[in-house]
């Protein structure tokens, strides 16, 4: 499998006990910069039960797991847990340094967080997904990863257990409760039959707006009458790039048609500039009570900063629907069409 995001559940991985996590502690000194917290070195984290997480702050499959990391961080920390989440980025804006502080702040997230904006952490623990959990002993041994959101039961036993063997007292065996809102509730997976897709001219195996792609030059694009589930389009004056599509003119559409409860959509200004205003329909309908936390019920938001967008989360029952997003201005970049 290739390095991504992975959605869940779908598999954790057992790691031998004598996996030696202290090789993969040390790469934390190559971190770009830290957050919260001095930089973290091996001799600062001995004696301590360590759980490492990748995440980077577009990908809502990591975003789902973002309660439980928050939860277990401040249940366990007094008893010798040191939660570290690796900022590694995706998307180059994901490298900003004002953004991942931005995300930090909104996301409520209190743990050290190391910027591996050069992927060098990532490469050192031969990481492959955005999330992923690395959890290492009071002895720096690796004892088990997790890939993909899910199992989250097992995740906090194996907590519990690293932190009795290095001498906790009254480690709690009870789970925490959270309770997720926005982006952070859990997917509903038995309605979920639309994958994530990407919009730059790398990722278009769906793409239905007639006429070839002009790749990074401004073409005006139309989109067709009717689209086939998780088909997309483009209308107005785009210019298609590597990584994203670009808006040159107001009134540009992107049109998608969807199966699931969430649609969600990577986007921000491709240049720094005043916000843009947008409108989102349902079936040529305003979105009402299908309306997402970042859209109001006539379907109208505004883009601020480049970061994850909920568009729509609606009431079951769930059937397929057409999506569409106009904007109000131009300089708009949209990058990636999560689904939950």
């Amino acid at each position: 499998m290739t390095s991504g995001e992975l959605p869940g559940p779908l598999f954790h991985s057992a790691a031998a006990s004598q996996v030696d996590g202290t090789v993969m502690l040390a790469s934390l000194q190559r971190a770009d910069q830290w957050l919260n917290s001095p930089s973290l070195t091996p001799s600062a984290l001995r004696g301590k039960v360590v759980l490492v997480q990748f995440w980077t702050y577009t990908c809502v499959n990591w975003r789902r797991t973002l309660p439980y990391i928050r939860a277990w961080a401040d249940k366990y920390k007094g008893q010798g847990l040191v939660v570290i989440g690796v900022h590694t980025p995706e998307f180059v804006f994901e490298k900003n340094i004002a953004n991942i502080r931005w995300a930090v702040n909104d996301m409520a997230i209190g743990y050290p967080v190391a910027v591996d904006s050069s992927h060098v952490i990532w490469d050192s623990f031969q990481n492959e997904y955005w999330p992923a959990l690395y959890f290492i002993d009071a002895a720096g041994h690796l004892r088990h990863q997790q890939f993909g959101e899910g199992s989250y039961a097992q995740s906090e036993m194996t907590i519990q257990k690293l932190l009795r063997e290095a001498g906790a007292i009254g480690v709690s065996d009870k789970p925490v409760s959270v309770a997720a809102s926005g982006l952070e509730v859990a997917a509903d997976w038995d309605d979920l039959q639309s994958p994530e897709s990407y919009l730059g001219f790398e990722h278009t195996p769906n793409f239905a707006s007639p006429g070839r792609i002009a790749f990074d030059e401004p073409r005006v694009y139309e989109s067709p009458g009717r689209l086939r589930l998780n088909e997309w389009a483009l209308a107005g004056d785009w210019t298609v790039r590597k990584g994203a599509v670009v808006l040159n003119k107001a009134g540009g559409q992107i049109v998608y048609r969807f199966h699931a409860r969430d649609l969600n959509l990577v986007m921000g200004p491709a240049t720094s500039g005043a916000p843009v205003r947008f409108r989102v329909l349902l079936n040529g309908q305003p979105p009402g009570a299908s309306h997402g936390d970042d859209v109001d019920e006539s379907g109208v938001g505004t883009v601020k900063e480049q970061r994850l967008y909920q568009l729509i989360r609606q009431p079951k029952p769930i059937i397929d629907q057409e999506f569409k997003i106009e904007f109000l201005g131009p300089n708009i970049a949209a990058f990636d069409f999560t689904f939950g």
